[in-house]
């Protein structure tokens, strides 16, 4: 299967998404999963996953029932309250449900970068491996450094960093960032996502010799074993659509073998985050 590997669902509301800025328009209304798959059956994507966007259960339940629903959402990415010491009573209570796959916190816009390392948010995260599910690490590149670490800490738990990690491509600065991703990719229970990079250059200026040179980095550190395709989609949208992005990634893996291609376009993503089918 052809998956995308990293999207998100919302009902417009200023209140739960106040991230979106006055400079966000385009992602101020509702996005929904018969208008993802009109840009999924385009461009030949079998199924995605969906990854929380909203620090809220009320999100998680809303992305698990859509899941439910439709045969082309193969898993989600929720959000828990990890910090919470009875944070193992709700996971014991949403384990049975073949969706949920991961879960995730948008450590980038925690004010400390040192937060990941926390011990109440780091005893959350022991919760995870019993429940077989997958952490999707969320930062920029400024918190590379102590998310290294923070794996460390968790050598039997099953990681995939989201968007590259968010370098600093609309000011070409590739150091620290390359370092620190090839020492994170040492760790092989972390996996990478092709994600969310065009969003990190000029909005409206980028070309993909702005981006290249940071896929391939993210290609080189991870190998085609450990990086999978993901749109992003709707947030992308602030910098590009659905099609052109998934055509971009598609030219930048096509020197590749066959057998690489198709793990990189869903193979890794259905066995790491172990898909519903």
């Amino acid at each position: 299967m052809k998956i995308d590997s990293h999207h998100h669902f919302w009902k417009y509301d200023p209140v739960r998404y106040s991230w979106m800025n006055e400079s966000m328009e385009v992602l101020k209304k509702d996005y929904q999963p018969d208008d993802l798959l009109l840009e999924t059956e385009r461009k030949g994507i079998d199924g995605v996953v969906s990854v929380q966007a909203d620090q809220s259960m009320l999100e998680t339940d809303e992305l698990l029932e859509h899941a439910a629903r439709h045969d082309f959402i193969k898993g989600v990415v929720g959000w828990f309250p990890l910090v919470d010491p009875s944070v193992e009573d709700l996971l014991t209570k949403y384990a049975a449900n073949p969706w949920l796959r991961g879960v995730r916190h948008v450590v980038q816009d925690e004010p400390d970068d040192s937060f990941i390392l926390g011990e109440a948010f780091n005893e959350g995260i022991r919760k995870l491996r019993q429940f077989d599910l997958v952490y999707d690490v969320l930062i920029y590149e400024r918190q590379l450094a102590p998310s290294i670490e923070f794996v460390d800490l968790h050598p039997d738990q099953v990681f995939v960093l989201d968007h590259v990690a968010k370098p600093r491509i609309v000011d070409g600065m590739m150091e620290p960032w390359k370092a620190q991703m090839f020492e994170m990719a040492r760790r092989e229970n972390v996996s990478c996502k092709l994600s969310g990079m065009a969003t990190e250059a000029n909005w409206q200026e980028w070309t993909m010799d702005d981006l290249r040179p940071f896929m391939e980095v993210a290609l080189d550190a991870f190998g085609p074993r450990r990086l999978m395709f993901g749109s992003d989609w709707p947030v992308a949208r602030l910098a590009v659509e659905y099609g052109p992005w998934v055509d971009l990634c598609r030219e930048f893996i096509s020197s590749l073998s066959e057998n690489e291609i198709e793990a990189i376009e869903g193979g890794n993503a259905s066995r790491v985050y172990g898909l519903v089918d």
